[in-house]
């Protein structure tokens, strides 16, 4: 009888332990995409490199394809080219970004994105990890879907 109340109470206790866990990655996946949101999509439209800095991690790279042709930049290369072109608000073309999908496993994640700004369509893998309790943005994949 003793060793079915200890099993009863250890699966319990992780099931319990799972739950949280399951609690605190639905949370973190809401705290990404309300940076994505307010913070990553405001940036690239608005060309506010500062607001797009606090997103990302200063060593975040960026790879993929647009129009075709292979896609790779630093994030200080992205961000001068974001400073030195015109905003999609100030270019009267349409814009909109959307979530898709995030997925969190204790302190990293993968958000899903469109991206549709100019005369692109931008599919994005964005990967996060969480560093000082802070949810960063450390990795940029994009392919241009049009």
């Amino acid at each position: 009888m003793k060793n079915i109340l200890f099993i009863a109470m250890l699966l319990f206790h992780y099931g319990s332990m799972a739950q949280i866990q399951k609690t605190m990655e639905t949370s973190d996946s809401l705290i990404i995409s309300q940076t994505l949101e307010n913070d990553y999509f405001n940036g690239i439209y608005t060309g506010d490199v500062e607001r797009l800095r606090k997103v990302y991690h200063p060593g975040t790279l960026l790879w993929g394809d647009v129009k075709g042709q292979p896609y790779a930049k630093t994030l200080a290369e992205y961000l001068d080219g974001v400073a030195n072109r015109q905003s999609p608000r100030d270019s009267d073309k349409p814009f909109k970004g959307e979530v898709l999908d995030v997925r969190v496993t204790h302190s990293i994640a993968v958000a899903e994105v469109r991206v549709r700004m100019y005369d692109f369509l931008y599919h994005e893998y964005l990967s996060f990890h969480k560093i000082g309790g802070k949810w960063l943005l450390v990795n940029k994949m994009i392919s241009d879907v049009l």
